[in-house]
């Protein structure tokens, strides 16, 4: 199948729902306004793929799925916008992270429940070296299959060799075997190259989606991540067929 595109996502993005009032103040695209200027200052500073067009094609994968699936799409769509502000990688610490996404919290008059959802959300679909249980909410699982989507595919690959540049990790090195098993910590911190991690993370996301349409969108990006790999091979090789 054919995947929609990008303009038509965002576009969806702005017009599923968002018009009703939370807590009688702000309506919910105000509050959707206020969390894309916020994120768009936080992630001026990555170069690592985790860039505002990153969160751009999550956001707006995140709303298609919602209006397929029948969740929240503002849920959806704010989780979606803010889920890297905490993101370990990207903070000096986990800690440090969440403070800051809390921080913008109390300054929007979000329900109680939306907002435990959304912090939900955020600090549960990391993928964390596959170490954590599955999502529960419907939500969750929009937004963890949004984000995991941009990790598979052209621009997966893309990012995945953007981040490794920017870590300083090497691309390849066929003496040094994907990592079957890790620990969180040692898949944050320990010894690999980009290639092996499309072994260790991205070749499995394909089997670990939630919803039938990301999983439909998935297959084929996994298949191109496939030939992708196949062929550095083959050129790192010098094979010629």
């Amino acid at each position: 199948m054919q995947e929609k595109s990008f303009q038509h996502l965002n576009q969806s993005a702005q017009q599923l729902g968002h018009e009703d009032h939370v807590d009688g103040t702000l309506t919910g695209e105000a509050i959707l306004r206020a969390a894309r200027a916020f994120v768009q200052g936080d992630a001026a500073a990555h170069t690592d793929g985790h860039d505002w067009p990153h969160i751009e094609r999550v956001t707006a994968l995140a709303v298609e799925l919602a209006h397929r699936m029948g969740a929240d799409p503002f849920i959806c769509e704010l989780a979606a916008l803010l889920h890297d502000v905490p993101d370990e990688k990207l903070n000096e610490s986990l800690e440090v992270g969440m403070a800051k996404l809390n921080a913008w919290l109390d300054t929007q008059p979000l329900e109680a429940g939306t907002r435990e959802a959304v912090v939900h959300i955020i600090s549960s679909i990391s993928y964390a070296g596959g170490q954590r249980p599955a999502v529960s909410s419907l939500e969750a699982q929009v937004v963890q299959d949004a984000d995991r989507l941009d990790a598979l595919g052209a621009i997966g690959i893309a990012r995945t060799f953007a981040f490794a540049g920017a870590r300083g990790r090497e691309m390849y090195d066929p003496a040094l075997p994907p990592r079957e098993q890790m620990t969180r910590e040692e898949y944050r911190s320990g010894r690999s190259t980009t290639i092996n991690h499309f072994y260790e993370k991205l070749f499995k996301l394909k089997d670990l989606m939630n919803t039938s349409y990301g999983k439909e969108l998935a297959e084929q990006r996994h298949d191109f991540m496939v030939q992708f790999v196949e062929q550095f091979k083959r050129e790192w090789e010098g094979r010629f067929s």
